[in-house]
């Protein structure tokens, strides 16, 4: 699979395409394979990102996995810059326990791009299956100027 790298200061992000989407974000990435023009699309997005200046991602993307896991990946895409949720607000929201969808939040397997960091546990932070765990989900919440709860 085509996959780019970019440097940011969240570590070296690297985007998978797979037919034409979004399929993968994954920590230590590398270039490999034809740099597509979705690929530097989401490089650029990326780069914007990390710079401050975009506030909402605009990728075609694919979950593999479960229609659930889908359904959670779609509302943590539509999660605003610098918002949060809890996992208990998505559960309400499909009508679903919490668990399950911190189970699907920490499968999500292109985060930043869906901003799984941007859902929390009721009363802590939750986790982050990103590198760098809780810290690196911190570390993008301040980005993002969400932090105000962290303080």
């Amino acid at each position: 699979m085509p996959m780019i790298a970019v440097e940011t200061q969240f570590g070296c992000l690297g985007v998978e395409e797979t037919d034409g989407a979004i399929t993968r974000l994954v920590w230590d990435g590398r270039n490999e394979g034809p740099e597509t023009p979705l690929l530097q699309e989401a490089a650029a997005q990326l780069t914007a990102y990390e710079q401050g200046r975009l506030e909402r991602f605009d990728l075609p993307y694919h979950v593999a996995g479960s229609k659930f896991q889908q359904q959670v990946c779609d509302l943590m895409y539509a999660i605003p810059l610098g918002e949060t949720r809890t996992y208990g607000d998505i559960a309400k929201e499909l009508g679903q326990p919490a668990q399950p969808v911190g189970q699907a939040c920490g499968a999500n397997p292109i985060p930043v791009i869906i901003p799984c960091h941007r859902v929390l546990a009721a009363n802590s932070l939750g986790g982050f299956s990103g590198d760098g765990g809780v810290e690196t989900k911190v570390a993008l919440l301040r980005h993002e100027r969400a932090a105000g709860l962290l303080i």
